[in-house]
């Protein structure tokens, strides 16, 4: 049986006495992009977490390319190809907008504290080699012309997109997306959503993205899952799932209704 590229198998987590994830299971497939969804508190943000390793769940497995990652450090997880961006901005203040890109890359370097005291020409190698891989995501996500710029002075929704772009210089396998819309405007929403379809096309990129902008997970998701106190309610294909009775009482009649 081919459990995907991300297996989630029977994993639960309480805090305290509160079951916040009950039995969760889930499968991505490589280059595969899934929507996560359902109302405040129903575990999203908790299943990113301990897919990530800042969580470790008191029952179950995941596994990550044939991998168990349970019980790994998050900085070992993201050695076999884990990337994370989060709901709050995670940029570094100060510095431009290629630095903090190339922030994404130090982790990979072989040149560590001894060696760059030893070897100052690998460490100048290194440092042009991850300049020329940021300008690289700069010019994917298309952001060149703010190189230079302080990352904070960015827009919102442009410092978004830097954290996505960071997150990909680490060239992942799988990138784990807290809601990535929240704040956009209607068109900045139509931009991610092409920035999302061609991280899964043009880099092979597998996604799972937490998201209440449900118009944006219905039309770029291949897959959704839905969440409700801790279970999963749904989970196929977008439309399948917005026709959920189920899902339609627990979320989406809600998320309609507070609109009108």
């Amino acid at each position: 049986m081919n459990t995907g590229l991300l297996s989630v198998r029977n994993v639960h987590v309480n805090f305290g006495g509160m079951k916040v994830l009950q039995g969760i299971n889930l499968d991505v497939a490589q280059g595969e992009i899934r929507g996560l969804i359902g109302p405040n508190g129903a575990g999203k943000t908790t299943m990113l977490n301990v897919i990530s390793g800042i969580l470790r769940p008191q029952q179950g497995d995941i596994q990550l390319a044939g991998t168990s990652i349970v019980g790994l450090k998050p900085s070992q997880i993201a050695e076999l190809g884990l990337g994370r961006t989060f709901q709050t901005s995670q940029l570094f203040k100060g510095m431009t907008v290629l630095e903090n890109l190339m922030t994404g890359l130090h982790r990979r370097t072989r040149g560590g504290f001894l060696t760059a005291g030893f070897n100052l020409k690998l460490r100048q190698v290194e440092e042009e080699q991850m300049e020329e891989q940021a300008w690289r995501a700069l010019e994917f996500v298309g952001m060149t012309q703010f190189a230079e710029r302080t990352a904070t002075e960015l827009s919102f929704g442009q410092q978004r997109v830097l954290e996505i772009a960071r997150t990909l210089i680490g060239e992942p396998k799988v990138v784990l997306l807290d809601e990535p819309a929240v704040g956009l405007s209607a068109t900045r929403l139509i931009e991610l959503d092409t920035l999302l379809r061609r991280i899964r096309d043009e880099k092979g990129v597998t996604l799972i993205l937490i998201e209440h902008v449900i118009r944006l997970v219905m039309e770029v998701c291949d897959q959704v899952t839905v969440l409700s106190s801790g279970s999963c309610i749904a989970d196929g294909a977008p439309q399948m799932v917005r026709n959920d009775p189920s899902v339609i009482e627990a979320y989406l009649g809600k998320e309609l209704r507070a609109r009108h």
